[in-house]
């Protein structure tokens, strides 16, 4: 039996906010900032292996919540939990306790491939379609996609 007066969520003040109450660009920009910053500096006390694998994620009153890639990272980074509240309690920050919640790290970012230039080939297709076209704006685009990729596939001493 479902109640019609059941909350949509049973934490007030949790999940997805409308824009408009999630303040300004400049000040969710702070607090990205301050929250870098945190992290930059509680992660710099670990270990080289464990930093590279824990992310701090926030702060929810006196407790610091990180991010593990994995358990066993999760429970390595809680057995620096007295290093890691000395170095908040050093900075300034008041913590009790942390919290360490298992996440993979997003992926790195990928360089955009390449593109590739165009064969001949192609742009004898490409001048094939645009006489095909009746519209002379598309067509002209064809035909200037055509003519890239034939200048970009002459090679010296050919005689086009």
């Amino acid at each position: 039996m479902q109640h019609d007066d059941a909350p949509a969520s049973r934490r007030a003040g949790h999940g997805p906010r409308p824009v408009a109450d999630c303040g300004s660009f400049a000040a969710l920009a702070r607090k990205a900032g301050v929250l870098d910053a945190l992290d930059r500096a509680l992660r710099q006390t670990l270990p080289s292996p464990l930093r590279e694998q824990v992310r701090f994620a926030q702060r929810r009153g006196e407790r610091l919540v990180f991010l593990a890639t994995s358990p066993a990272w999760a429970s390595r980074l809680r057995l620096q939990q007295a290093q890691i509240l000395a170095a908040a309690h050093a900075i300034g920050v008041q913590a009790g306790s942390i919290v360490v919640k298992v996440a993979p790290l997003p992926p790195a970012a990928n360089a955009p491939e390449q593109s590739k230039p165009l064969s001949a080939a192609a742009a004898l297709h490409l001048k094939a379609a645009a006489t095909s076209i009746q519209d002379p704006e598309l067509r002209a685009l064809f035909l200037q996609l055509a003519s890239v990729a034939e200048t970009a596939w002459v090679q010296p001493g050919d005689a086009s």
